[in-house]
């Protein structure tokens, strides 16, 4: 009984949230309540309560569900991949990140709302920080990357991992943010690779070949 009554609060939770990146996503978050959601959830405020202390609280747990999982995937892609050279797991983590909007409808929903349907401002505004953080988290470890990359004698001349790194996020944040748009462009497969895999060509030491 006990294991049941656990799954059933599980399977309330997964509710709230799903109730929550749709309203978020139709009214924006600075326009819905929890009683809003408790609406769409098909429950009452104090079950919403019973989870959640705040709309704070509840709008954090909403981007963990599915940023967590695909972090720890992308982190074995980018640092950790033996079947791939650095420069090849950068690749990979870029088109992982693109593909992972295609196949993933709640990770796009949410990304939609953190650039276009929310202000970190009052109550958010703590969530503003963490957002900053994240992408400082991103940062380090695309430098860890492509430090990987320069021992591997694969940077071109100049280049530094850190000014690498800083590039790619700035690549990254930009073909999100197109993606999200609708920008035609940005929506195919094969012109996303092609934009990717010259990205990463970019940072590619070139070899003159003898003679």
């Amino acid at each position: 009984m006990a294991r049941r009554t656990k799954e059933e609060a599980e399977q309330t939770r997964r509710q709230i949230l799903a109730a929550a990146r749709e309203t978020f996503h139709s009214r924006g978050v600075g326009n819905t309540s929890l009683e809003h959601i408790a609406q769409a959830a098909g429950l009452t405020r104090g079950a919403i309560y019973w989870h959640f202390a705040n709309k704070e609280q509840l709008f954090k747990a909403m981007c963990q569900e599915v940023t967590i999982p695909l972090v720890d995937q992308m982190d074995y892609t980018l640092l950790q991949d033996p079947h791939a050279d650095p420069l090849q797991r950068v690749a990979n983590f870029l088109m992982q990140f693109v593909a992972a909007l295609s196949q993933n409808s709640s990770l796009l929903s949410t990304m939609e709302i953190l650039n276009f349907k929310c202000e970190f401002v009052g109550e958010l505004a703590r969530d503003l920080t963490d957002y900053i953080e994240r992408n400082e988290e991103c940062l380090a470890k695309l430098q860890q990357a492509y430090l990987a990359a320069s021992r591997a004698q694969q940077l071109r001349p100049g280049l530094t991992p850190k000014l690498a790194a800083l590039e790619t996020l700035v690549f990254l944040t930009g073909l999100l943010r197109l993606r999200l748009l609708g920008v035609p462009a940005f929506q195919k497969c094969p012109e996303l690779k092609a934009l990717i895999a010259a990205h990463v060509d970019s940072r590619r030491l070139c070899l003159k070949s003898a003679g």
